[in-house]
């Protein structure tokens, strides 16, 4: 354990000096620097909510949307199945988690039953008195769609958040309906609330021409049809449309958006992949002249004429926006539609005075625990407590350097978690040195005292610092937020402390070992 080659020496400096280096710029610059050129570090840690401040979100899915939405779509599909069949019904709509028509011929239950099973996939049938049909979600499958409609929507908050450009945001669930949002150094919460507040959902209807717009809205509407409105300047300018019901092409199919300019206007231009492409092209070839309307969230952005078949899979989208409202929609349309509307239930801004607070209390923690723990070493150990001193300085930069390369969140818990590492970094030292003091009292010389104590207390280390980054391990697959940042800190402390206490105490050790020859170790 004595000899060192050259390349492990070098290997260690290196490693050292880029630490140094790396954790630097946390030191040297108080803001994030601007204009220094990419080959010099200058990435600093970002800082979590606790300490930088930032929004934190409460949101709740209105899970029971979606349910009624499918529920839509499959009385919608009934319609069309039991119309083209000739077969004759009444009442047939979505109650209470369930679809429901009566026959007016009883004789055609079994008929019936047989035809819509291929419709009805994952629902109960049950015909009650007068060929009353209900098509109902079991209590699994209710559960199952809820939850698929929470984890969608937690994927697209997180997409829509990393447009934004917010660093290392907090997304997680909470209960069976709810999602925690928290966001580090945001400036203006009321845009990101808007962003996380808006479904998002783009189709494209065909508006029925052949309804008077008076009569629809005196309720003589067909039932495969809808009014919607295109908004005005104001409540009375707003302008009502007759569409279909039907949705001739869906918003899921778009696989970019951008915004762009068209006459010196903003506009969103957007574009399908394939079997959108196709769709869409077969539908604006099949309904030249006619109206198309772009629906958002159940409101007409535009409804353009189709002058030509538009067979490129791309378009774009008009509506008298501004600049910003075309790049937000472009941000929504590219992050996706959430599956159900979001309802903020609290909202907390937390200020940066608070986490200025926690970073001196943590800075004067850490600057206390390194202070005892290094006065302790030295005069525990002598000279080789002053190398292990010298070691636990680089734990500390290498901690930084890691931190700003990775990227990785500081919180207070990670605070935490480097003032414990600082405590724990002395710990294969502490093992090294007592077993080179055992091998001098065993009458050892130094050279073979020194090697003797590093290869003997080199397993325990491994096992006991092994068993710490298990439960670091574990904490940060299972743990959330803060708990993660502990597990991350703990981590690379771990990692850290293992290559200081082992190769840089051993190659200055060495280093001294060679140039003085003791004939006795201070120890």
């Amino acid at each position: 354990m004595v000899k060192i080659s050259v390349w492990t020496a070098i290997l260690t400096i290196v490693v050292c000096v880029l630490g140094i280096s790396y954790a630097a710029p946390n030191l040297i610059f108080s803001e994030e620097p601007q204009g220094v050129p990419s080959w010099i570090p200058h990435k600093k840690m970002t800082l979590g909510l606790d300490l930088q401040g930032g929004s934190h979100l409460l949101l709740e899915v209105e899970t029971s949307a979606v349910i009624t939405e499918q529920l839509d779509a499959v009385v919608s599909t009934f319609r069309r199945t039991l119309r083209r069949q000739r077969v004759r019904y009444v009442d047939l709509g979505a109650d209470d988690g369930a679809v429901v028509f009566r026959l007016l011929d009883p004789t055609q239950e079994e008929m019936v039953s047989s035809l819509l099973d291929d419709d009805a996939t994952d629902m109960l049938l049950t015909v009650g008195d007068n060929a009353e049909f209900r098509y109902a979600l079991s209590e699994e499958e209710l559960r199952r769609r809820r939850q698929a409609a929470l984890e969608q929507s937690i994927e697209v908050v997180r997409r829509r958040v990393d447009e934004t450009g917010v660093a290392e945001p907090t997304i997680v669930q909470q209960g069976q309906d709810r999602i925690i949002v928290e966001l580090p150094g945001v400036n203006d919460p009321e845009k990101v609330k808007r962003l996380l507040g808006t479904t998002a959902k783009l189709t494209f209807h065909m508006v029925d021409e052949t309804v008077p717009v008076q009569d629809a809205l005196a309720g003589r509407l067909p039932a495969t049809d809808m009014v919607l409105f295109q908004e005005g300047n104001d409540e009375q300018s707003k302008q009502p449309w007759v569409v279909k019901r039907e949705i001739s092409v869906g918003g899921d199919r778009l696989v970019d958006a951008q915004p762009s300019f068209q006459d010196g206007r903003p506009v969103v231009s957007f574009r399908f992949d394939a079997l959108g492409g196709r769709q869409f092209g077969d539908l604006t070839s099949q309904n030249v002249d006619r109206l198309l309307a772009i629906v958002l969230d159940n409101r007409v952005i535009s409804a353009p004429r189709i002058n030509t078949a538009i067979v490129g899979g791309s378009g774009i989208i008009t509506g008298g926006f501004t600049v910003a409202e075309a790049n937000d929609l472009a941000l929504l349309l590219r992050a996706g539609a959430l599956p159900a509307p979001l309802v903020i239930l609290e909202e907390r801004t937390v200020g940066p005075g608070l986490g200025a607070d926690s970073i001196a209390a943590g800075k004067i923690a850490s600057i206390v625990g390194m202070t005892l723990v290094v006065l302790f070493v030295a005069a525990s150990y002598g000279l080789f407590g002053l190398i292990a001193d010298v070691a636990l300085l680089l734990n500390v930069a290498l901690i930084v350097a890691a931190l700003s390369t990775l990227g990785a969140t500081l919180t207070l818990p990670g605070i935490a978690g480097v003032v414990l590492t600082i405590g724990m970094a002395v710990d294969a030292n502490v093992l090294i040195f007592e077993r080179i003091r055992e091998e001098v009292r065993n009458g050892r010389s130094p050279i073979n005292a020194i090697s003797t104590g590093y290869s003997r207390a080199l397993v325990t280390i491994i096992d006991s610092n092994v068993t710490t980054l298990i439960a670091a391990l574990l904490l940060f697959n299972f743990g959330t937020g803060p708990i993660k940042g502990f597990a991350v800190t703990l981590t690379v402390g771990i990692v850290s402390s293992m290559f200081t206490s082992i190769m840089v105490t051993r190659l200055i050790i060495v280093t001294w070992l060679r140039r003085r020859r003791p004939q006795a170790l201070p120890i």
